[in-house]
Order: structure tokens, then C-alpha cells, then sequence
């Protein structure tokens, strides 16, 4: 049974929030004047705080529905899984390749290849590559492999690489964040270890099915699912128990203690950050299924089928406008032109150069509509010319 328009827009529509919140982001990273992490419980207030936090949930978003929109193909383009498995394996390829070259030139605008920065695409393309050798696996194999990566990996968080002698660098590029030479004078900056986002996705690939069921099915499923995830959450994460290296304590005030109690780790993704974020998406995907909001879900729509293409447009927009702003402001722009594997991100140097929180929302809606029309006019063209399969990989 093919998976029906809705239920197809539900995933494009989520996707299309996500990655307009994983926007707003980067606009923060380089318009905010803030000095201080908005995750600091000691300095941030509610809305710096919420603004960072409500994007935790793009990332495992995209790794998880690439991996179910993975099986979808299957049956809306009846491929086999050979066919499906070489597919996985050239996109996944691509995305390693563009991580490395366009993107990072997004971020850093210069072409100092001493150091490139690891990060969601690179992810998305190794979990690809290894979902391309899963496919072949029975679907219960695959999913205790999702289920060993996603609840297990955090029994490894005391293993550190030093303890691979000359291997330290595998240990890294899988579960520790760190920084990788790979050659004298050149290295990674690794913030996506692989593990458990090979699990995330593994795990999307075995949900798939579930898009095949009625919609009263699939309600009960994912609600008795998300029930069971946040239960799962709130018990850990009350006692400290396990899930999350950072542990969680009372602070000044109550509002203060919640956002304690909330704030897990990302870098690299613990479990709690994991059940907490995917239960957001998967009750997003309940919303877009059961309500039809068209002025709303119409853009979304758009952006959600084209997401790499929005993706690799959005950073060096929102880099370059920084940069021209600060030329017009009589401002020092250079240092978003430089970089190093110690602080291989922009930062906004003194407060002066930036702007407050409503500003970078403005910002950021600007940035939204200066690429609709592009992401309107792809979608179309893809739309109108399936013939060209490289199309797929944008």
C-alpha cells in the first residue's frame, strides 16, 4: 500500500519546521550580541534559553525521517533494496563530500583546509552509508542495532580515546566530540560523533512502515510510543540515573530548575536528549497529519522538500549579510573571515557588534523570505523534471 499524500506532507511539513528553526539558530550564532551561551543556566534568561533549546529537536528530526523516508522509497519508487542500498551509498557519499567543501566554506568563508568542522550533514552522510549496508538485514536486526546505538551508547561515555592508543581518532570521529589530526597540521573538528546518530537513523528506517498503516493506527502507536518515551525521560533524568553526563540540580528559582531539568547534552546526543527531542517530533508529525492549517503548512511544505537546497544556501546568506552589515556599520568584519581548529566558528567579538534577541528574529525572517522564493522555484523544477535524477540529491 502506498503512503498517502497526507501522510506524506505530514513528514515534509515537519521537516520544513525544522529546518527553519535550525535557521533561526544560525542566526543567532552570528547576529546575537549575547556574551553568554543561552544555555548557561547562570546568565541566560527564558527566551535566549528557549530559543536554543526548541532547536535541539532539528537535528535528530532530519536523521530520523531520512531514515524512514529511506523505506517510503522503497514502495513509492518500487525500488529493491539493492537499488535502495547503492542510492543510500552515493548520497551519503555526496553529503561526506559537501560537509567538507561547501559547507564548511559557509561557515568559515576562507579556504584554510588546516581544519574543517564536523557536523549534522556529515552525519546524515555516514548514517546513510551505513543504513546502505543495513537495508540487506532483517528489519528486527536493524532495529536492535537503533535500539543497542540509541539506549546503550551512553555506557561508553567513560571509555575516552586516549584509551585507543594511535586508534583515538576512531573512538572520536564515533562517540567522543573532539578535534582529529589527520594529517600534520591538519585536523577535524568532530561535533557529531557518529554514535548513536547511525542508531537514529536506523531507527527511522524501521518506523517507516507504520506510514503504511491507518491514520487511527499509526495515532494510537506513536501517541502510546511518545507516552512511553517521556515516561522513560522524566524517570531518568528525576534521579540522575543514567542518559545523561550532565546531571541536573536546583537552582535560583523554579523556572531556572526546569530549564536544569531539560537541559541535556547535544554534543555528543545522550539518550534523554534523544527520547525528549524525538517525542517533539513525533507529536509534530501527529499535528501536520490531523490538522490542515494551509496558510501555514503550504511554505512549509516547500522548504520540507527542499532541505539540503535550503540548507546550503541559508549559511553563507546569513554569514555574508553579517559581513555586509558590518561593513555598512563601519564595523571590523574580518574576524568572520578567519578562523582556527581552537574556535573554528565565528564568534561576535564584543557586544557592540551584535544585536538583541527580537533583532535576530527579524533577521531571521528576512533570511526565510529572501530564500522562499528559490526553494519555491527548485521544488517546481524538481516537480516538473523527475527524468533528472540528480535532482535527488539536493
Amino acid at each position: 500500500m502506498k503512503p498517502s499524500l497526507q501522510r506524506l506532507n505530514s513528514i515534509d511539513c515537519v521537516r520544513g519546521l525544522v529546518i527553519l528553526l535550525m535557521a533561526l539558530d544560525h542566526t543567532r550564532d552570528y547576529f546575537s550580541g549575547a556574551q553568554f551561551s543561552p544555555l548557561d543556566l547562570e546568565h541566560t534568561n527564558a527566551a535566549y534559553f528557549l530559543t536554543r533549546w526548541i532547536t535541539h529537536i532539528c537535528a535528530p528530526t532530519f536523521v530520523f525521517l531520512a531514515g524512514v523516508s529511506a523505506y517510503l522509497s522503497t514502495v513509492r519508487h518500487a525500488m529493491s533494496k539493492l537499488e535502495l542500498s547503492a542510492y543510500l551509498a552515493k548520497r551519503g557519499l555526496w553529503l561526506v563530500i559537501l560537509e567538507l567543501t561547501v559547507v564548511r566554506f559557509g561557515w568559515t568563508f576562507n579556504l584554510d583546509f588546516h581544519y574543517a568542522i564536523i557536523q549534522v550533514i556529515w552525519a546524515l552522510g555516514w548514517s546513510m552509508l551505513v543504513l546502505s549496508v543495513l537495508v540487506f538485514l532483517p528489519r528486527w536486526a536493524i532495529a536492535l542495532f537503533a535500539v543497542l546505538n540509541i539506549f546503550g551508547h551512553n555506557m561508553l561515555d567513560a571509555v575516552q580515546p586516549s584509551a585507543f592508543g594511535n586508534w583515538a581518532w576512531i573512538w572520536t570521529v564515533l562517540h567522543v566530540s573532539g578535534n582529529v589530526e589527520y594529517w600534520p597540521g591538519y585536523a577535524l573538528s568532530v561535533l557529531y560523533p557518529l554514535i548513536p546518530w547511525l542508531g537514529v537513523m536506523a531507527a527511522g528506517y524501521c518506523f517507516g512502515p507504520l506510514f503504511l498503516e491507518t491514520p487511527k493506527f499509526r495515532l494510537s502507536v506513536v501517541l502510546g510510543l511518545v507516552g512511553a518515551m517521556l515516561a522513560l525521560f522524566v524517570i531518568l533524568r528525576l534521579f540522575n540515573l543514567y542518559g545523561d553526563a550532565s546531571l541536573w540540580t536546583t537552582q535560583k528559582d523554579s523556572l531556572i530548575t526546569f530549564f536544569s531539568f531539560i537541559n541535556v547534552s547535544k554534543y555528543p546526543p545522550s539518550l534523554l536528549y534523544l527520547l525528549v527531542t524525538l517525542s517533539v517530533m513525533f507529536l509534530l508529525l501527529l499535528l501536520f497529519e490531523w490538522t490542515k492549517v494551509p496558510w501555514f503548512s503550504k511554505p512549509l511544505l516547500i522548504f520540507g522538500k527542499t532541505p539540503l537546497f535550503f540548507y546550503v544556501l541559508h549559511i553563507p546568506l546569513i554569514h555574508g549579510a553579517m559581513a555586509l552589515i558590518l561593513q555598512i556599520r563601519g564595523l571590523p568584519n574580518d574576524w568572520l573571515f578567519t578562523g582556527s581548529l581552537a574556535k573554528p566558528f565565528p564568534e561576535v567579538p564584543v557586544p557592540e557588534y551584535g544585536y538583541n534577541l527580537s533583532t535576530v528574529y527579524f533577521f531571521w525572517m528576512l533570511v526565510v523570505c529572501l530564500l522562499f522564493p528559490l526553494c519555491n522555484v527548485f521544488s517546481s523544477y524538481k516537480q516538473n523534471h523527475p527524468e533528472k535524477r540528480w535532482l535527488s540529491y539536493l
